[in-house]
């Protein structure tokens, strides 16, 4: 194989790594904050249900004396009942009564919707209570993974750019200029593999004559439709002798 071009394969090769850890690298901090916010969120979660069962049991604890002041001013008329001089007072007082004893059914009502809040609010805190330094744990645990596999791309990112800079030296200029050209201007894909006559980065078959030349890979050429650097890839010969066909372009 051409020098150069055993070179470019690798440096090639390298590029696509480092680019594919830095993808790695760069996504990790956005993985990690989205954890934090998960945890934050079952935290504030759970401090607002343990904010509104404390607010609950305080409703209910008002309720249950504001039922208490109506029952004793019921008490109260009921005690005046025997007081009262008319039949009209008399029943003015029955209705006043009959008025208060609604508002305790009413708010007896309210006192127990309190209640089965209460109970649906107490089984989500203690739940949560019981989860959360499991949860704690959990984040913290990943996190710290998290974290060393970044230390690791970065480790080997740094690895792979110093290889780089040594395939680079190793390079004729001219051929260093074309490969930083293509992969500027192909996506970071300077190169493309050869099969059977066809460039596998833009599916062209090659011309017979070019397919010929370029299947020992002992020169650096590229393809006439892309542009990229081309190497040759020959299929396994088993598989070439099961087709019962030569490689190479259709007729």
């Amino acid at each position: 194989m051409h020098p150069d071009l055993k070179t470019v394969i690798e440096l090639q090769q390298v590029d696509l790594r480092v680019a594919e850890l830095t993808v790695l690298i760069d996504s990790l901090p956005a993985q990690i904050q989205t954890l934090q916010s998960q945890l934050d969120d079952f935290i504030h979660t759970h401090e607002e249900r343990k904010k509104r069962l404390a607010a609950n049991q305080k409703e209910r604890k008002d309720q249950e004396g504001e039922i208490k002041v109506i029952q004793e001013k019921i008490t109260r008329h009921k005690d005046q009942l025997y007081q009262v001089k008319t039949n009209e007072q008399y029943r003015a007082m029955l209705k006043e009564i009959g008025g208060e004893e609604a508002n305790i059914r009413r708010i007896e009502d309210q006192v127990l919707e309190k209640m089965i809040e209460a109970e649906d609010l107490q089984e989500h805190v203690q739940e949560a209570a019981a989860r959360l330094e499991g949860e704690k744990a959990r984040v913290a645990g990943e996190i710290k993974r998290l974290q060393g596999e970044r230390q690791t791309d970065l480790d080997e990112r740094e690895r792979l750019q110093a290889c780089r800079k040594e395939l680079e030296a190793a390079l004729d200029e001219s051929v260093r200029n074309l490969y930083e050209r293509l992969r500027a201007g192909r996506n970071g894909i300077a190169l493309a593999v050869v099969r059977d006559g066809l460039c596998t980065a833009c599916n062209v078959w090659l011309r017979p004559q070019v397919y010929n030349e370029i299947r020992s890979n002992d020169a650096l050429l590229t393809c006439e439709n892309c542009s990229r650097i081309i190497y040759c890839v020959e299929p396994p010969a088993e598989q070439t002798e099961g087709n019962g066909q030569s490689a190479g372009a259709p007729a």
